[in-house]
Order: structure tokens, then sequence, then C-alpha cells
């Protein structure tokens, strides 16, 4: 017989051969759809006999939990390779592996919003004044607070510090936002990769890493060289170094690069067809920059400038340094120092109102924070917001 022959032989005895009943041949050699659960429920009852045993007595649920996931990992890469083959077991070794990665990453994020929200959500709920109130005279009320055994509305608020952060804010993108933009026109549209335009990619580079202190000590030394200048030395005139001004000119330096470097990306997206059909037409360079570029990178650009409004609204030290702190209202930037929400957290936790009664000062500052939290979550739902609306939208023929 040939061997042709008894290749077709050998094919033919095995499709006629008997298949084995309950299991189609297609999911044969798979492992059934339960299996990750019976190792996940030996992993849990194991890990808590280790944990059981290693602590004495004392059970640690976070040493469970941990415990618990190495072993269903592990489980998991000896049952596929044992029921299934080499391949699939290294395959679900990594998806664990980076599932794993995953969910650490979310632990310190779920626990600080867990926090936040367990201790300034019922002190905001029960005291909204908080949003609309100074911390004037706020001592007296502490005190009287705790004497009473904490009963009664908690006294003053953080509302000046809502203000402040506003203000800050709004003037620092006022200052950033144009000159951000106009840096990433020129580098896109009119550098030609020389030494200059290199030499400002570095240094937008070098600023998108450095502190926050130092923009904030930069933006002290700046104004107060302008005032000591142009109006005066004396002490007086020193003092007034320290505004709202002062803290914007610091958070633009750490503004400035993020909208130059994400400006930048969205405008080397656009195409370059659609400037070449422009120039075609005659248009001249400026002009589709302006009408042809901006808009069509404009999704971008917005949320981006938002993106980065809501990465400074959050810093402490620069304004700490520049703009200090105050117990009142004051909604002039350019005069006397100003209190954002950062830096009212930081006092309050660090330097209560009354020494002798700390625990309203702690609620304040859990308060506060639930609100900065919020104003940081609205700005990113806003930058989506605006990348949807403004995106180039299809359209058929």
């Amino acid at each position: 017989m040939s061997h042709t022959a008894q290749n077709a032989a050998e094919t033919a005895r095995t499709q006629n051969a008997p298949r084995p009943r309950g299991k189609s041949t297609l999911t044969a050699g798979q492992m059934p759809s339960w299996v990750w659960l019976a190792v996940l429920a030996g992993a849990l009852v194991l890990g808590a006999g280790i944990v059981a045993l290693m602590g004495g007595g004392d059970f640690n649920i976070v040493g469970w939990l941990i415990i618990s996931a190495i072993l269903y990992v592990l489980g998991m890469y000896i049952t596929t390779r044992v029921m299934e083959n080499r391949r699939k077991a290294t395959d679900g070794l990594w998806r664990n592996l980076v599932w794993a990665a995953f969910i650490i990453a979310l632990i310190p994020l779920v626990a600080v919003i867990w926090s936040v929200l367990a201790n300034g959500l019922s002190t905001l709920i029960a005291n909204p004044h908080l949003l609309w109130e100074d911390m004037g005279g706020a001592a007296g009320g502490d005190v009287k607070f705790m004497r009473e055994g904490g009963v009664g509305p908690i006294a003053g608020g953080f509302g000046h510090a809502l203000v402040g952060t506003l203000m800050i804010t709004l003037f620092a993108a006022l200052i950033s936002v144009p000159i951000g933009l106009l840096t990433s026109i020129f580098l896109v549209e009119y550098s030609r990769g020389g030494w200059f335009s290199r030499a400002i990619t570095f240094f937008v580079d070098v600023m998108t890493g450095i502190p926050s202190i130092v923009a904030g000590l930069f933006a002290f030394a700046l104004m107060e060289l302008v005032i000591t200048t142009f109006i005066g030395d004396t002490p007086r005139h020193l003092q007034m170094v320290k505004m709202g001004f002062t803290a914007s000119v610091a958070l633009s330096v750490l503004m400035i690069p993020v909208v130059v470097r994400s400006t930048e990306e969205m405008l080397r997206v656009v195409p370059n067809e659609l400037r070449e059909a422009s120039y075609a037409l005659g248009v001249r360079k400026w002009r589709t920059i302006t009408k042809i570029v901006i808009p069509t990178a404009i999704s971008g650009i917005a949320s981006g400038i938002t993106l980065a409004i809501a990465r400074v609204a959050g810093e402490t030290a620069p304004i700490l340094v520049t703009a200090g702190f105050v117990a009142n209202f004051n909604w002039n930037v350019f005069d006397d120092m100003m209190t954002a929400l950062p830096v009212y957290i930081y006092r309050q936790m660090i330097f209560p109102s009354a020494a002798q009664a700390p625990d309203p000062s702690i609620d304040r500052a859990w308060a506060a924070a639930l609100m900065l939290i919020l104003i940081v979550m609205a700005l990113n739902l806003i930058a989506r917001i605006i990348a949807k609306a403004f995106a180039p939208k299809k359209t058929g023929r």
C-alpha cells in the first residue's frame, strides 16, 4: 500500500471513530467555566488559615487579601497548566498579574475618596453654611462648641477660600493660556527645528518637572523685584508682595508647560493636507492657523487647558509662600493676602482656630478637602465634555 493510501485510510479511521459523549470537539481540552471560582474559594480559605497561624489569634484582613491573591494567581497557573497547556497557563498568569496591578493602583484612589467622603460629607451636610462663611470670630465659636459637648453648628467656614481659589486660578489661566498657546503655535507652525525651538522644548520639559515650591519662590522674588523697582522698598511696600496675583504668577509657571505640551501635540495631529489646501487657495499663514488649524484641534486644546487648570488648583506650597493666609473675604487679587482651599486645609489641620478645641477645625478641613476634590473632578468632567463637544463630527457623503 502506498503512502497516500495509508494517509487516506488513517483519515477515514479518525473521522469514523466514535466521539466522546457529552463533550464537543470545540471545547475539548478546555477548563470548565467554574474552575476559577473553585480556585478562588480555595485561595481564600487557605489564605485565612495562613493568616490565622501567622497572627497568633489576630486576624489581619489586609494580609488575608494579599496572601489570598498570591495563592489565587499561583493556583490558576498550576490548574491551567495541568488541565490545558503551558501557553494558556502563561497567558492567564500575565493577565492575572495585570489585573492585580490595576487593583493595587486603584486601592489608594478608592481609599482617599472613601476617607474624604466619610469624614467630610456629614460635616458639610450638617453645616452647609461652611460654603459661604469665612473664619471671622470662629475661635470663640469653637470653644463654645466644645464646651457644649459638640452640639450645634460649627462656627466659621471656607467661603473666603473658595473665592481665593477661584480668583487665583482664574488669573493664572489668563496668564498661562495665551503664552502657552502662542508658544505652541510657534513651535509647530513657524519653527524649522532650529536651535531656538529646541531650546524652548528643552526648557518646557524642564519646567514640567520643577517642584511647586520653586515656582512659588520664583514668583515671590519676581514680584518683590517689580515692587521695589517701580513702587518702593519700604516694609509696607514689601508686604504688598504677598497677594493673590503673586500666587497666580506662581501657578502660571506650573501651568504654562502643561498647556504648551498638550497644545503642541494637538496642533501636530492636524493633517498637513488642510494647511496645504488653504495655502493653495491663497490664504495667508496667520489666517490658516486661526481659521483651519486651531478650530480643527480645539477639542484637544480645550481639554488640555482644563486639565492644566485642575492640576494647579490643588497646589499648596506656592500659594502658601505667595498669597499667605487671611480669615476674611478678599476679592481683589492685587491687594492684600488671599486664602485658597489647599492652604485653608493645611492651616486648619496644623494650626486649629482654637488650640483648646481642635475638633471643629479638623471637621472644617475634611469638608474643605471634599469640596476641593469635587472641584477637581468637575474640571476633569468639563474637560471630557469639551473634548466630546468640539470633536470633529463624522459625516457621510
